[in-house]
């Protein structure tokens, strides 16, 4: 016993586990070259994600830009005062967030998954890769380009306008009208996004075990059941991934589409609260007050994540991290 005692001791202290004969230095070591192919993009999360955070202080401070973070005087919590207060401005650009989010969340997300069944249920392999990939090739396109298609189908001297017009009916403007803007901008995300999306369910479709839908099927169960007893259950840990992940980005409402658009419809339509931080910050030169802005979001997206996540773990699934 006592020699068992201090071979563990001397394990330890070479810092190596007892399940095995590697320590920390010696895997250091076995996995140098993973490490280098590793280095530069822990580099760059590191530079242009964790480092900047040390920036959300100007949400404290009267920032000045030629004054500097160190020379800008300390304001406390005055800079939050648009949030507790309930400043006008601040109050629409969230009530638009939460109405695209909910928007985004209930019509956005499911389309990828359907899509999915959909391709899935295509008995040829051939046309189902040349739908998927017409459906996700608006992926790789700018919101620019995104953008300026729609205005050339829907704008005032677009395609359908145009038509309209040619047939003796009354132009429609779908791009200047505000109360479509919310439709237009979830409808631009679907185009973009929904056949990317695809490819996460496809990839979790491939991975059920086909004997499940031939048991299925020999106990007499219809499409439809085996789509509910068979196909959801096997990609239900996917969904609710990727469902926790879409609550955690759902404040962040693509800041380039949006702004693209803003000038046709105007703010109080269209301002969210990304838009919302450019605009005071760097058009209006409100540093500290956009900075507050910005902070209190990534703290509520934080807090969407978490309690997402915990729920995730009350339905049995692992979530994003296991608890």
């Amino acid at each position: 016993m006592a020699v068992e005692a201090t071979r563990r001791t001397r394990w330890r202290r070479a810092g190596r586990p007892r399940g095995d004969g590697t320590g920390w230095a010696e895997r250091m070591r076995r996995d140098r070259f993973l490490l280098l192919l590793a280095a530069p993009g822990v580099a760059v999360v590191l530079l242009f994600y964790y480092l900047p955070l040390l920036g959300n202080v100007i949400a404290f401070k009267d920032y000045q830009p030629y004054l500097g973070i160190s020379g800008s005087p300390w304001v406390g919590w005055s800079n939050f005062d648009v949030i507790f207060n309930g400043d006008p401005e601040f109050m629409t650009a969230l009530k638009n967030t939460l109405i695209v989010s909910l928007a985004q969340v209930v019509f956005v997300f499911p389309v990828p998954i359907a899509v999915a069944l959909l391709l899935n249920s295509l008995l040829s392999e051939r046309i189902k890769r040349v739908v998927q990939s017409i459906l996700y090739l608006p992926h790789f396109m700018s919101w620019v380009i995104v953008v300026a298609l729609f205005q050339s189908m829907l704008g005032n001297a677009g395609m359908l306008n145009t038509w309209l017009v040619q047939h003796g009916s009354g132009g429609i403007h779908i791009i200047g009208d505000p109360g479509l803007f919310k439709v237009l901008i979830t409808s631009q995300v679907i185009w973009k996004d929904a056949g990317w999306g695809t490819i996460l369910f496809l990839a979790a479709l491939s991975r059920i075990d086909l004997s499940l839908y031939e048991a299925a099927a020999v106990d007499g169960a219809s499409r439809l059941r085996q789509l509910w007893h068979v196909t959801l259950p096997g990609i239900k840990s996917v969904i609710v991934l990727l469902f926790i992940l879409k609550l955690g980005d759902s404040l962040n409402i693509g800041f380039e589409q949006i702004l693209l658009q803003q000038a046709p419809v105007g703010t109080n339509a269209s301002e969210v609260l990304d838009t919302y931080v450019y605009n005071h910050g760097v058009i209006n030169g409100e540093w500290g007050v956009s900075a507050a802005v910005g902070l209190v979001k990534g703290l509520v997206s934080v807090g969407l994540v978490l309690g997402a996540n915990k729920v995730a773990h009350i339905f049995g699934e692992r979530g994003v991290y296991e608890s």
